[in-house]
């Protein structure tokens, strides 16, 4: 039986799943993805009531254009064609997204989102993939996650490793955004009929203690993620630093008009949600840092962050999944509501996309699914998001995304940086961020002297130091 207060709260919400699966492709999705849609489905059904009939799939620039501008692979325009009707005839309302994280060979080996003309390129492949597709799509996402090709890849290096180039990197940012702020005029003056939007990566943050400045930390990491993209997006700025810089502008990247493209109004704004962080101020951090989880890798990652003005630690005393993601319920719904009291009216109406569910591979005793468990770890999650909506937070959609898709990044860096690791598997070390690191990406300022909090990093934390997150 459905819980009337969900059902009555979220009614105007649209239920829907996604994936990194390209319609453009010869093969079939993999077949086990069609019990992990299954199982999020009936738990809508059970929770909320409502029926999940809307399915967002990549288009597939890489193979719709495999062989440079202005030529087209005609059998994979036929299977979108194909895909898309399929879906229509089966009641299901489509959706699409134009780009997640892999550019075509040619444009990659250009220099990628280093250079503006990737921007232009990507402007045109919209427009035809909207003269195209645009009587049959609902929903248009014009890129499904704008740090992984920007921060993660140019700037720190992380997909492919050791390709970062530390704040020189940061154009990237400027030229993913500008690309798709052209998408979205392109694809309405090719009469797409469906809501254009695009996606941020959301993060949520808790201070590791009371500490004022721990509280100043989150602020600079919540900076350097959401604010980065949302700042030119919805307020037609970039991102200001606490020394009144612009590390983006820096980098001679924006030019007039720019901004007016980027920050033009959206119908929709997507927000991927994987799972809370725990920060702390960098002179906090030998008395925060567990001595049973003082992973080297994330002391290095962290050598590189104190650089920004904050510093990651795992959450304590926090119950996790089996593969380590902390059970907080109220994360998703607190991070939510930071950039509601952020940019509060300028916000468009806010579509969640759940990556994966955390509590997804939750089992009994005997080893198998534990559905029970599973529904009142999601219920508790969208009560405190229904909470939100009946404060007036305008949320139009959320989507399951696959808990198969992007594994590199939920295995090995979000799972190691964000998250307690369970005692019993350690988990492998990541071969980045080590590189960038050493050298020196972002000028930390060579090795730490005497009495610099990193000088510590490696040695055991003094006892006594606060257990548990603050209350949000």
């Amino acid at each position: 039986m459905s819980d009337g207060f969900l059902h009555e709260s979220l009614r105007g919400v649209d239920w829907g799943v996604a994936t990194a699966d390209t319609i453009a492709a010869p093969l079939p999705p993999p077949p086990e993805r069609a019990g992990h849609f299954g199982r999020w489905t009936e738990d809508i059904r059970q929770l909320i009531g409502a029926d999940v009939d809307a399915r967002r799939m990549v288009a597939g620039w890489p193979r719709l254009q495999p062989d440079g501008p202005g030529s087209w692979d005609r059998d994979a325009l036929d299977r979108c064609d194909r895909a898309l009707d399929a879906l229509l005839a089966q009641g299901v309302r489509p959706g699409l997204t134009l780009f997640d994280r892999t550019l075509p060979p040619w444009l990659d080996a250009a220099g990628g989102w280093l250079e503006r003309d990737t921007a232009e390129h990507f402007a045109a492949y919209a427009a035809e993939l909207g003269r195209r597709f645009g009587d049959r799509v609902e929903r248009w996402i014009t890129s499904t996650d704008l740090a992984g090709p920007t921060l993660a890849d140019h700037v720190a290096g992380m997909y492919p490793p050791a390709r970062g180039i530390g704040r020189a990197g940061l154009p990237t940012v400027h030229h993913i955004l500008l690309a798709c702020g052209l998408a979205t005029q392109a694809l309405r003056a090719a009469g797409a009929r469906g809501r254009i939007g695009t996606t941020v990566t959301l993060v949520g943050a808790y201070p590791a203690t009371d500490d004022p400045f721990d509280r100043l930390a989150v602020e600079r990491l919540e900076s350097w993620t959401n604010r980065l993209f949302l700042d030119p997006l919805l307020l037609g700025e970039h991102m200001v630093t606490e020394e009144d810089v612009s590390p983006v502008e820096a980098g001679g990247c924006v030019r007039p008009g720019d901004l007016e493209i980027i920050a033009a109004e959206q119908d929709l704004l997507g927000l991927s949600w994987h799972t809370p962080f725990r920060v702390t101020a960098p002179e906090n951090l030998p008395r925060v840092l567990p001595t049973a989880k003082c992973l080297s890798a994330l002391n290095e990652v962290n050598r590189l962050l104190v650089g920004l003005g904050f510093a990651i630690v795992p959450f304590d005393e926090v119950e996790t999944t089996a593969y380590g993601w902390p059970i907080l319920p109220e994360g998703l719904a607190d991070a939510v509501a930071g950039l509601h009291d952020l940019y509060g009216e300028l916000l468009p109406p806010l579509s969640i996309v759940d990556n994966g569910m955390g509590d997804l591979d939750l089992v009994d005793a005997s080893g198998h699914s534990d559905d029970a468990r599973r529904r009142n770890l999601l219920r508790a999650r969208l009560s405190w998001l229904a909470r939100l909506v009946a404060a007036g937070v305008d949320v139009c959609g959320y989507e399951y995304w696959s808990v198969l898709d992007n594994l590199e990044a939920k295995f090995r860096y979000t799972r190691l940086y964000a998250m307690a690791v369970p005692d019993h598997e350690l988990p492998s070390r990541p071969p980045i961020p080590s590189d960038w690191v050493h050298g020196e990406a972002f000028d930390p300022g060579g090795e730490p002297g005497p009495g610099h909090p990193l000088s510590v990093l490696t040695l055991v934390p003094a006892p006594g130091r606060p257990q548990g997150v603050p209350a949000s």
